[in-house]
């Protein structure tokens, strides 16, 4: 131990020191953050809306998709987060019958609505004609897209049924055709990182009734 200026100093007085140095300094700008929030948490509404045939009552933070409230506060895995911009699909789920990206909504968006996710589409005492096909054709690898591209599959039916029109139609009026070029176009917002394209194909035209 030496002594400077009638100060005795150490290799521990040292650090202390600088720890303490950087934690005042550090101090002004916690407290600021806390100024510029007001220390107050984020706004929560309340929202009801009916899940897989199950009316639910949640208090959510107003930022929290719907993809969230199903994994996070409704333990409603099977829904997929991939890229949580919309652009793979795997977060496809349906709202009062039309296939939607769930990563792209607001939960607070949806009251009153209904939402079908892949655990209500069918189980695996009850499969829906869409998943069982997928089965027989080997529509899925590594699984992970299946039940967003399964959901996609039966809201791509409905639409067919409605007569919503897509970007390979040449007259937008007419009701469009259930064919394979049709549900392959509707299909391509729905990536598979496994190439499994043509089983999905084959799985959709064998519920549709149709050749590939």
């Amino acid at each position: 131990m030496d002594a400077h200026d009638g100060f005795p100093t150490s290799r521990r007085t040292v650090l202390v020191g600088g720890m303490t140095s950087a934690a005042v300094a550090t101090l002004p700008a916690q407290v600021d953050a806390e100024d510029r929030t007001g220390g107050s948490p984020p706004p929560k509404a309340r929202i009801s809306l009916t899940v897989n045939d199950r009316p639910r009552d949640l208090e959510v933070d107003t930022r929290t998709t719907l993809l969230d409230l199903l994994r996070e506060h409704l333990r409603l895995t099977g829904t997929k987060k991939g890229c949580d911009h919309g652009q793979c699909g795997a977060c496809t789920v349906l709202v009062n019958g039309m296939r939607i990206n769930s990563c792209l909504s607001l939960a607070v968006q949806h009251g009153g609505d209904e939402v079908i996710t892949i655990e209500g589409i069918g189980n695996p005492g009850k499969l829906h004609p869409m998943q069982a096909a997928f089965v027989k054709h080997d529509g899925y690898q590594c699984g992970y897209c299946t039940p967003g591209q399964i959901c996609s599959a039966v809201g791509v039916m409905r639409e067919i049924e409605l007569g919503i029109p897509s970007h390979v139609q040449t007259d937008l009026g007419a009701k469009p055709e259930i064919t394979a070029t049709e549900m392959r176009e509707r299909m391509s917002g729905n990536l598979c990182r496994c190439g499994a394209y043509s089983n999905i194909l084959d799985a959709m035209t064998e519920v549709a009734g149709i050749k590939a």
